[in-house]
């Protein structure tokens, strides 16, 4: 993780163009009182009208130079705050989508969301307005006391004493809302988390009449939210009075004691003026402390949060100098395969088969009997626990993650649609190079072009997140297209027909037979989808229970033979025509 000063750093110049124009700014605001000293002591006490003029010339200038220097210190403070946090956010969202999938399995998406949202924000405030603020206080509060020393000491002794005291409230102040605000931080992300989930899954909470249940889950983490924000009120608010109580004393205090030092002739009247114009200017500081600890305390909480973050690794690294294949051409073998998880059961067990390249693999078995681990172990998004899987005879370890990612095409069993339109969907991943041409040929292969050239805007229809408005057979045939328009190496259809009509189906896998130069794998719970692979492999508990091709398994009357038999009905031996161990149907 890049410290906070190193993105300061960046902005070096621009900082000390702000910096600058802050002192000057706050130098001009203090040369006021030296001339209201001025104004009493030599004009209305000693009657010398003539220098009135050039008293008031001098308050104009000091007007128009604090305009000036005060807009450039808070513009360019502000464009450095949205320049850094906007940096912050570019190089948090780059680390987190650089991190591998088991960090996902672990980390909600609402947490992630308010580190990336709430959390920067809360940074870009502390590196602009409130920054902005401290040093202004520091440098505000240091030339007023040098001031007012200058014109008596004694009478500074005041002023001084407040500051300590007020500074005194705010580090208890400061250590108070620390834990506040990271405890505040884990509940909004918490709450981050529920409402994105209901809001994804809202048509769900609404079949299964599930809103009352789901608003009282929110309700719970939205009333937590707000005791741990009242709490945070109750400690600023319980410190705050202290800093407005200082405050409202210190000018009595300095008029009473300066006041006396004028009798005694310890002071003129113009100095004790300009005396107590530098107490009231020092008000301001004091009571702003309150303020700016409350917000250096929840960015202070925020950077925590955002390096826990950033002190995850991705456990799926490259080699130093990963192989180059000067082309893929789709071979794949599993040798010796198992894996598991961090601190779960084995999901694979010694899983061993090898695909040629232009082949076709099938893949069947129960739910949860490993189907969908072996298309992420293909694509590196896990590493196996055992054994070793090669792409081209090359261990797939040794290749980098780019050129093996981009050699499979897959379509997921849980079909994802970006809220854009149906062309960019199609052409995710090679936009630059897929043209509509393709996109129109993938379509028509997926047997999506007939619904989505039926749309008002056809290719150029703007489908809702995550595919909202289409039917599940619609959203599977776009993903189809995506697929098919890559034109990569590995084909992976994992369960991806489940919701299409067996017509659709067949003419998909028509389409399918035409790729001779593609190797493809089948994971699907239908007979239909894998019955013309040129292997199937049956999985079970993790393990392969069966392999062959169709004819093979039906003759072994084993768990192939009973999906089969579960989805086509009892066979039936007028049906069946046994020629040796090979089960043909008539």
């Amino acid at each position: 993780m890049k410290k906070i000063s190193s993105y300061i750093w960046k902005y070096r110049l621009p900082y000390l163009i702000a910096i600058v124009s802050l002192l000057i700014a706050v130098t001009l605001d203090m040369m006021a009182p030296r001339l209201t000293a001025r104004v009493v002591d030599d004009v209305i006490v000693g009657g010398n009208i003539g220098e009135l003029k050039y008293l008031l010339l001098g308050f104009l200038g000091i007007g128009l130079g604090r305009c000036i220097f005060q807009y450039v210190k808070e513009y360019t403070f502000d464009k450095n705050g949205a320049r850094i946090s906007g940096n912050m956010r570019r190089d948090l969202f780059r680390h987190v989508q650089g991190l591998s999938a088991d960090f996902f399995d672990r980390t909600n998406t609402g947490e992630l969301m308010a580190r990336v949202k709430e959390d920067i924000d809360r940074i870009w405030d502390a590196m602009g307005y409130v920054s902005m603020l401290l040093i202004e206080v520091a440098y505000h509060t240091g030339i007023i006391l040098v001031c007012m020393y200058m014109l008596n000491w004694k009478l500074a002794l005041i002023p001084t004493a407040a500051m300590l005291l007020c500074g005194s409230f705010a580090v208890i102040m400061e250590r108070r809302l620390g834990r506040v605000y990271e405890e505040i931080s884990e509940e909004n992300a918490s709450l981050n988390t529920v409402a994105e989930e209901n809001l994804a899954g809202v048509r769900t909470v609404k079949a299964f009449a599930r809103e009352k249940f789901e608003i009282g889950k929110f309700l719970s983490h939205n009333k937590r939210y707000y005791d741990l924000n009242m709490e945070q009120s109750k400690v600023f608010v319980r410190y705050y009075p202290c800093f407005t109580v200082v405050t409202k004393v210190l000018p009595l205090l300095t008029i009473l004691v300066g006041g006396k030092f004028v009798i005694d002739g310890e002071m003129t009247l113009g100095q004790m003026t300009a005396f107590v114009e530098y107490s009231t200017n020092i008000v301001w500081p004091m009571e702003m402390l309150g303020w700016l600890t409350n917000s250096f305390s929840a960015a202070v909480a925020s950077n925590k949060k955002i390096r826990k973050i950033y002190q995850e690794k991705p456990s799926i690294v490259e080699v130093t100098d990963p192989v180059k294949l000067d082309q893929v051409k789709g071979k794949v073998c599993f040798d010796h395969v198992s894996f598991h998880k961090a601190d779960q059961y084995e999901i694979l067990k010694d899983i061993s088969f090898q695909v040629e390249a232009g082949k076709t693999l099938g893949i069947m078995g129960a739910t949860g009997a490993g189907k969908t681990s072996i298309v992420q172990l293909l694509q590196r998004m896990y590493d196996a626990t055992d054994g070793a899987v090669y792409l081209d005879d090359v261990n797939i370890k040794e290749l980098s993650l780019e050129q093996l990612r981009t050699s499979v095409s897959y379509v997921m069993q849980d079909v994802f649609l970006f809220s854009d339109t149906i062309n960019d969907n199609i052409k995710l991943g090679k936009k630059e190079y897929i043209d509509f041409k393709t996109v129109r040929r993938a379509s028509t292969q997926a047997q999506a072009s007939g619904f989505i050239e039926r749309m008002e805007q056809r290719y150029d229809t703007v489908i809702g997140e995550r595919g909202v408005g289409l039917s599940g057979g619609q959203k599977q045939r776009i993903s189809i297209a995506r697929a098919l328009a890559k034109r990569d190496p590995i084909l992976v259809l994992d369960d991806s027909t489940s919701a299409l009509d067996m017509e659709t189906e067949h003419l998909i896998q028509q389409t399918l037979k035409t790729l001779e130069d593609t190797t493809k794998i089948i994971i699907a719970h239908r007979i239909s989808a894998v019955r013309n692979a040129d292997e199937i492999i049956v999985l079970d508990n993790g393990a392969i229970a069966e392999r062959g091709t169709h004819e093979e398994l039906l003759a072994k009357r084993g768990l192939y033979y009973e999906t089969y038999e579960s989805q086509y009905g009892t066979m039936q031996e007028d049906n069946v025509v046994q020629e040796g161990n090979v089960v043909q149907f008539a």
